[in-house]
């Protein structure tokens, strides 16, 4: 019989992550490589895994992840708001857990487009009176 699979989508400004968990023996893969190869930075790798140790679950779930679009705060972001998704449906009860922690809240902040006249968002050119 096939192993059950849960999966979660996360966002986190311009990214996107489709999170796919099963039992298993704790490998992480993400866009086919190992965790470790794809986020360089040890700070990132436990961001983008803090629903699982919240709950738990460390050596005990295989997680896949397809992430595209932005940089890699914004990838490990996406991706613990996906994991934790995941790990809903595959135990409701982690919900407290996890919602305290605040792993199911979409952080929805994003950077905020340039103004025409202007050299960023709300940077104004440099005034000069000749």
């Amino acid at each position: 019989m096939a192993e059950t699979v849960y999966r979660g989508t996360g966002r986190r400004k311009r990214s996107i992550a489709r999170v796919m968990i099963n039992a298993g023996a704790g490998r992480i893969m993400v866009n086919g490589r190992e965790l470790d190869n794809y986020f360089p930075v040890e700070i990132i790798r436990q961001q983008a895994i803090l629903p699982l140790s919240e709950a738990q679950l460390s050596g005990r779930i295989d997680v896949r992840v397809n992430v595209s679009g932005g940089g890699i705060s914004g990838q490990a972001g996406a991706i613990r708001h996906g994991l934790a998704r995941a790990l809903l449906e595959y135990d409701a009860g982690l919900r407290p857990a996890l919602k305290e922690a605040g792993f199911l809240t979409r952080d929805s902040r994003k950077v905020e487009r340039k103004k025409a006249g202007l050299k960023k968002a709300r940077r104004a050119p440099q005034f000069s009176k000749r």
